[in-house]
């Protein structure tokens, strides 16, 4: 039992669970538009479908990722005590997890409806497809957003059965969001970059434009918030939680300069797990309230 409890806890490691709080509350802001919808009832059923679909392509992409960097993963100081560079999780080991939790994401993509199963192959190719981007393009971390983005508006259709305008907003303010502070935590690893010919905006232009973009994409990210709350036509909680995200913004680029990276771990995680947290909380109350 404890070795097993240990192997969990270790593959929890690898695809650093703990992140999943920067896509799973967009996701139930998705199903929360969905189901604000008169026609539409909540199901605690199709809930814990969307959280699992969630999980699994987060597991899956995680996986992949850190299977086909290894090799870099190895030669980076920064990261060379990784779970497959140190040897406490084996390539075999982790290609049969990325295999389990793809599988399982398309498995229950089809228990929701036929749309997100169609989709779920796509939704993985861009999951995936993420991890190769830093060979060939600095544009690497839009990539890594994309993927996200696909949080409010997959469980939006996973209620609905279609598109609509409004969480497609919300995915375009995940995709500025991400990239935005993928940027930020890429800086760490500007130098290792350059000598191994891989690719970012740190590495392509120097740390201090890099920031300077990163915030010209929150502004971006801003700017959707608010055109989110115009168009849906939002209360008093959205805009309280539209004001703490956008403090949070702030907040991370005013402890992150191009020559003192010491605080890119709490502006990466801690703080943008907090925002993400605390705008759904807002989002959804205000939500509750006005349509319940």
């Amino acid at each position: 039992m404890i070795a097993l409890l240990r192997s969990v806890r270790d593959f929890f490691s690898l695809v650093k669970f703990s992140h999943t709080v920067f896509a799973m509350p967009f996701a139930l802001i998705g199903f929360s538009l969905a189901v604000s919808k008169q026609e539409f009832d909540l199901s605690i059923r199709l809930l814990l479908l969307v959280m699992l679909c969630m999980i699994f392509a987060r597991n899956a992409a995680m996986g992949f990722n850190r299977l086909v960097d290894k090799d870099f993963d190895t030669l980076n100081p920064r990261t060379n005590k990784r779970e497959i560079p140190s040897g406490i999780i084996s390539v075999r080991g982790a290609a049969i997890f990325v295999i389990i939790n793809a599988g399982l994401f398309i498995a229950t993509t089809g228990f929701i409806n036929r749309l997100t199963l169609f989709l779920s192959p796509v939704a993985l190719l861009v999951i995936f497809g993420y991890s190769l981007t830093k060979r060939f393009t600095s544009l690497c971390h839009f990539v890594l957003g994309l993927g996200l983005s696909l949080a409010p508006i997959g469980a939006y259709i996973s209620v609905t059965g279609k598109f609509s305008i409004l969480p497609l907003i919300y995915s375009f303010i995940v995709l500025t969001w991400v990239s935005g502070f993928d940027i930020i935590y890429a800086l760490q690893d500007d130098e290792f970059d350059k000598s191994n010919q891989l690719h970012s905006l740190p590495s392509a232009t120097g740390r201090k434009k890099a920031l300077t973009i990163s915030i010209i994409v929150h502004s971006i990210t801003f700017a959707l918030v608010l055109f989110a709350g115009f168009y849906g036509k939002s209360g008093m909680f959205f805009w309280a939680g539209a004001t703490l995200f956008t403090i949070l913004l702030i907040y991370q680029h005013s402890i992150v300069r191009h020559d003192d990276l010491s605080r890119v771990t709490l502006a990466f995680g801690t703080t943008n797990g907090i925002a993400s947290l605390l705008f759904a909380i807002f989002v959804i109350l205000d939500l509750i309230l006005r349509y319940h």
